[in-house]
């Protein structure tokens, strides 16, 4: 009887906390500021929005500056250009995975943008809006709206800033008109380089369509400079009907190459495990269709503590009204619904609320592989895919965990940094260890899906994500990658702006992996010895089943007995 009480409270408890964290908490408690000092701005450090780097590296600095217009960052870049200090820019969240924030040595300057948070000018006439580059998409998305205005695609987080979307060449979904990366509508960018002596080591670069060095700028990683505005071509307001659609993924290999071609904001949500598929379809319609929906992704709002520490919600946010779901479709104003995050805003409430993400609490810990595939080889990826699922379909169970594999659509850009091809960018989120020697359950399938992607069908990565394997080499499957390289030595011929990771990922200086013991459990480098897996632990290096150029950690122990326990078998 006791233990049977027992297990009701608990099921109970578990309930009432899944029930706590579907809704929307007024006073959520914002993710930690990325930059942390022994003074108010002297010996920091500074991370991701995580708080672990992809090599777990501890990144310092000696200050950390908060220039609050762009005559003080003109000042700040100029004293560091006089010094020559090494700079670099981290946001307000600094979402980013990879160490594009990190200065490259403990002497170095952090430049935040936080309170570069203001909107310049909003005109109604020609429909542009010129914000400072610490403005978050959220800011962006609002304002315009108010001028019954809206940015066509966006990155479906709104934390992420101007500034940061622009470094990292992130982006929504869709195949119309240019494409669902933000940088593709930016009309104009003022970027902040050094300069030599006799021009005050310090200037503002104007860049407007037209200019070549455009192109260079809309993706810059950070090594160019500090964007200091950018001015957005916006589009009259519009509604979105939106409908999700399960089904079965034995046609996925037909049905994800058309379907983008078929609903405007489409994306595919992939459950290989499971076997199935959640379409979205997500059009435009007119305004004068009935429907106040909102999409409040729940993955991005408040969340309560201990559900976060539990890790159980679901994937959905939408509403037919902003307070319940009756139905599809969904129809609602684009600025309700092309981006959530109610996480990131509003005050602190002393942990009871978080974004899920938060490295302050125990919770979701892990990494992620987004990767373009071109659509000409979409397919053949897929069905890859398919087949090594199915030598063990329990193996990508654990993706179902962080919503399965995201599938979004971009087309082929005019940046030199940006997208080669029209692609479908597939997102992988799944479980890392906190204990960096420690292999994940069944660590080599999920291996060879990544290597399989960049490598045999050669995907680009995400700027903004992955793991170190991922950017080997990869500048040089980009057209225009000297083209950018050129306007780099033009714009910071110091290289202040660059650290040793940017070079390395620019193809400038040595390889971004590092070899040692351990180093392919977390992406580190590809193994080529059983050292790089974990010997010790039954992990050793081996081809892979499906892609056998691949070389990934396998659990040899992991018999045929073992895995009909694991299945139940």
């Amino acid at each position: 009887m006791e233990i049977s009480t027992l297990t009701k409270s608990i099921h109970l408890l578990l309930l009432g906390i899944l029930l706590i964290s579907f809704l929307p908490p007024s006073s959520p408690s914002p993710p930690p500021s990325p930059v942390k000092c022994t003074t108010s701005t002297s010996n920091c450090t500074v991370t991701n929005g995580y708080g672990t780097f992809p090599d777990r590296s501890t990144c310092y600095a000696s200050r950390v500056m908060y220039p609050t217009s762009e005559q003080e960052l003109v000042e700040i870049v100029a004293d560091a250009t006089a010094s020559k200090t090494k700079m670099k820019v981290v946001t307000r969240f600094s979402h980013s995975i990879p160490k594009l924030a990190c200065p490259g040595g403990s002497n170095g300057l952090i430049i935040s943008t936080l309170n570069l948070d203001h909107i310049v000018n909003m005109d109604n006439t020609t429909m542009k809006i010129t914000v400072e580059s610490g403005v978050t998409m959220k800011a962006l998305i609002e304002e315009a709206a108010k001028g019954n205005l809206v940015i066509p695609y966006v990155p479906y987080w709104w934390g992420l800033t101007i500034g940061g979307v622009l470094s990292t060449g992130a982006h929504g979904s869709s195949l119309n008109g240019k494409g669902s990366a933000v940088h593709e509508y930016v009309t104009e960018i003022r970027l902040v380089t050094p300069t030599p002596a006799n021009q005050s080591y310090a200037s503002v670069r104007v860049l407007k369509v037209g200019d070549p060095d455009l192109d260079a700028t809309k993706v810059s990683l950070g090594v160019l400079g500090v964007i200091s505005q950018v001015t957005l071509q916006l589009q009259p307001m519009f509604k979105r009907s939106l409908t999700f659609v399960t089904r079965n993924d034995s046609d996925l290999v037909d049905q994800a190459i058309s379907f983008g071609h078929q609903h405007e904001f489409a994306d595919i949500a992939w459950y290989p495990g499971h076997r199935k598929v959640l379409y979205r379809r997500d059009d435009r319609v007119s305004v004068n269709v009935s429907g106040s929906g909102v999409y409040d992704f729940i993955g991005f709002r408040s969340t309560a503590t201990l559900a976060i520490q539990v890790n159980r919600f679901t994937a959905y946010g939408l509403t037919n009204n902003g307070l319940i779901f009756t139905g599809y479709p969904v129809i609602g104003y684009q600025n309700k619904m092309e981006a959530a995050g109610g996480c990131a805003f509003r005050s602190e409430d002393g942990l009871l609320t978080a974004c899920p993400w938060d490295p302050r609490l125990e919770g979701s810990f892990f990494h992620q592989t987004t990767v373009s595939i071109p659509l000409d080889k979409v397919k053949e990826f897929i069905l890859d895919v398919q087949n090594l699922r199915d030598l063990q379909p329990s193996a990508l169970c654990g993706l179902e965990l962080y919503d399965g594999v995201l599938m979004r659509y971009a087309k082929t850009s005019s940046a030199y940094l940006g997208k080669q091809s029209d692609v479908l960018d597939f997102d992988i989120t799944y479980y890392r260890s906190r204990d960096p020697m420690t292999p994940r359950l069944y660590e080599d399938f999920l291996e060879e899906i990544e290597q399989m992607a960049l490598f045999k069908y050669g995907g680009l990565p995400h700027w903004g994500k992955n793991r170190n394997l991922a950017f080997d080499g990869i500048i040089q499957r980009h057209n225009n990658s000297q083209s950018f390289l050129e306007v780099k030595d033009r714009y910071d011929p110091a290289g202040l702006f660059s650290s040793e990771w940017s070079d390395q990922i620019l193809g400038l200086n040595g390889s971004v992996l590092v070899k040692r013991a351990g180093c392919a459990l977390e992406g580190l480098c590809i193994c080529s010895e059983d050292m790089h897996c974990a010997p010790d632990k039954g992990y050793y290096c081996r081809p892979g089943k499906v892609y056998e150029d691949a070389r990934v950690c396998t659990d040899v122990n992991l018999s045929s007995e073992n895995l009909k326990l694991i299945q139940g078998i």
